[in-house]
């Protein structure tokens, strides 16, 4: 079964070598041409892990603190050496609060057992015209019949770096890049419609952004994208902020996908569960193949998620996980995202813990592998979920630059101990792909982005890898069969 054709763009593969790329609408840059023959890269695959809802200040506090690091490994006024983490915040009352510990997850001394706002709406109460006071205006929902909570100043914690250790020993052995955006300013479903594509714009010719989550939220009378239920609705924002109008949640556009597969490179998206919000093909018509026009499909049916090897592959968890599958049996596909379910994603609230477990898994696995030497992982967190963060972002219009979100780069052409303080978003994985694949530009978050090239030595001698330590709760999480979860309203 063909993909249907995509008629706002052309891809021309000409005689020469060359690709050239013809797009119009949001973001577009005309068209694109890449001559040939490319040079053979070093990296041949390339890993996109995506996890869930934190920031570098709230995260990863324990590359400033001891036995990991100390108080002067970090700075808001970061020497090349330095990390860019804050120990403390301002509120709107211009009162300097301290960060406080709290675990990673829902179980533990101090639990996790709220979840926080990260709506647009968020966004705009914290940011403050760039003044990044405003964390306490952030909403709190709290677990039913969670004890003590809200804590006080519950937007401004930080997690036991216990409970991250897997995450701190790669940050330290990598690249660690501290300034890098998530490039929306909304939650998970617009930013992982950005991570494959870009954009959120509902059309390859529209001046509008998808903002938010789908607004009758995620369970299991809902889902996302183009199996939707007929009155799903979510917000769109306009270029002067407004986001008055919905639309149902099935987009069409070009995305990466296309580029690969027009180029003959070879990927595969790992998902939690077909109706997720995380699960951003389910959410592009072409991608889905709905078994009936939406919005009265039930099912994605097209060939990127039937056959005897999907590429869009379904109901993973940390103990039914087809990327170590591919990794063990030689059939790691040239480029993968890798989305955590809920117990395994670091959300608030809907985590048990488990999130460092699987990441250090995958990453394990890779590095353990035939794949290593060829191989690079970008480790990101697909929004700031509400936690605090010292940085303001660059805005670039009605929508982009969101929050800061954390980012390892994990790769034998790494930058060996390495901390980035240059400007990156979801567009530079892009654009690394792109230009890694001699592929066109999309024209979109990706054609203003920069490369990643400061992150990378290729002529320094690979890095050997060293196995990432085990977390403690590494057996428990490997051995929860539990179904794939989502978050119940992100």
């Amino acid at each position: 079964m063909s993909r249907p054709a995509l008629l706002w763009f052309t891809i021309l593969l000409l005689g020469t070598g060359a690709i050239l790329l013809s797009l119009n609408g949001c973001g577009g840059t005309g068209s694109a041409t890449l001559t040939g023959p490319p040079v053979p890269s070093k990296i041949q695959h390339v890993v996109i892990i995506f996890q869930e809802n934190r920031t570098p200040d709230n995260l990863f506090q324990g590359l400033c603190l001891p036995p990991y690091g100390s108080s002067k490994s970090c700075s808001t006024n970061p020497s090349g050496s330095q990390y860019d983490i804050a120990s403390s915040g301002v509120n709107s009352k211009g009162t300097v609060i301290p960060l406080s510990q709290i675990d990673l997850g829902t179980v533990g001394a101090n639990p996790d057992n709220y979840d926080l706002s990260h709506a647009h709406s968020a966004f705009v109460d914290m940011y403050d015209g760039g003044k990044m006071d405003g964390a306490d205006l952030v909403t709190v929902g709290c677990a039913k019949g969670a004890a003590n909570c809200p804590p006080p100043n519950a937007q401004f914690m930080y997690v036991n770096p216990a409970d991250v250790a897997p995450y701190l020993q790669m940050a330290q052995q990598y690249t660690f890049a501290d300034h890098m955006f998530q490039t929306n300013q909304g939650p998970s479903f617009p930013a992982h419609q950005f991570i494959i594509s870009g954009t959120s714009a509902p059309t390859a010719t529209s001046n509008l952004f998808v903002a938010e989550n789908p607004l009758s939220g995620i369970g299991a009378n809902a889902a996302a994208g183009c199996i939707a239920p007929p009155t799903e609705t979510v917000f769109l924002i306009d270029p002067s902020g407004d986001e008055s109008s919905t639309i149902y949640p099935c987009f069409e556009h070009p995305t990466l996908t296309d580029l690969l597969d027009a180029a003959n490179i070879s990927w595969r998206y790992y998902a939690p569960m077909p109706g997720s919000i995380w699960t951003a093909p389910n959410a592009i018509q072409h991608m889905c193949g709905p078994n009936a026009t939406p919005p009265n499909a039930t099912a994605c049916t097209g060939s990127d998620w039937t056959g005897a090897s999907p590429k869009v592959v379904l109901n993973q968890t940390e103990s039914n996980a087809q990327i170590l599958t591919d990794i063990a049996s030689g059939q790691l596909q040239q480029v993968s995202w890798v989305i955590p379910e809920g117990k395994d994603s670091d959300h608030a609230l809907s985590n048990n813990g488990c999130g460092p477990s699987w990441v250090s898994l995958v990453v394990n696995a890779i590095g353990n592998s035939q794949y290593w030497s060829n191989t690079a992982i970008f480790i990101t967190w697909d929004d700031w979920g509400g936690w605090y963060d010292h940085v303001a972002p660059q805005i670039l219009n009605s929508y982009e630059y969101g929050f800061r979100v954390p980012m390892i780069v994990v790769s034998p052409y790494a930058k060996a101990a390495y901390i980035s303080h240059v400007t990156h978003d979801f567009g530079s994985i892009l654009k690394y792909i792109e230009q890694n694949f001699n592929l066109p530009s999309l024209g979109y978050a990706d054609a203003v982005a920069d490369d990643f090239s400061d992150s990378f030595n290729y002529s320094q001698s690979p890095i050997s890898f060293q196995t990432v330590a085990a977390p403690a709760d590494n057996a428990a999480c490997l051995s929860d069969t539990t179904p794939a979860t989502d978050p119940d309203d992100d």
